[in-house]
């Protein structure tokens, strides 16, 4: 699996995977253009939309509709390190039977974003530079 990112310029990059395109930004409160959600934005959709993906796939393998599902996903900011934290994923599925509450919940739980986040994942970082004039 694999994204490559672009400097679009200013604040503004590109993410391509397989051919789909994303933009991220800055608001411009923050010296951007506002052309694009956020890093912390993506992690965020990237979180609710795995969630409801797993949600999706429960639902349809039981002949449920899954037409109104909808996820909402939320963090709260920490320092130091600054990151994103307690996140709360909200699913909503307004036309399924209580009964199903359980096994929508470990569906949830079984998404690979989710569980990436809550099992600290090792990420190596490489700087390459030009190489030095002679």
């Amino acid at each position: 699996m694999e994204a490559v990112i672009r400097h679009l310029g200013n604040l503004k990059f590109e993410a391509v995977a397989r051919g789909h395109r994303v933009l991220c930004d800055q608001p411009v409160e923050n010296q951007g253009t506002d052309k694009g959600m956020t890093p912390p934005e993506l992690l965020l959709a990237s979180l609710g939309t795995c969630a409801g993906y797993y949600a999706a796939q429960y639902l349809q393998t039981r002949g449920l509709g899954a037409q109104r599902i909808a996820v909402r996903v939320s963090a709260e900011k920490a320092t130091q390190p600054a990151r994103l934290a307690s996140f709360v994923i909200e699913l909503d599925a307004p036309d399924v039977d209580p009964k199903h509450h359980d096994g929508l919940l470990r569906s949830v739980k079984a998404c690979l974003v989710h569980n990436t986040l809550s099992n600290t994942p090792n990420i190596e970082l490489r700087v390459h530079t030009a190489a030095p004039v002679a």
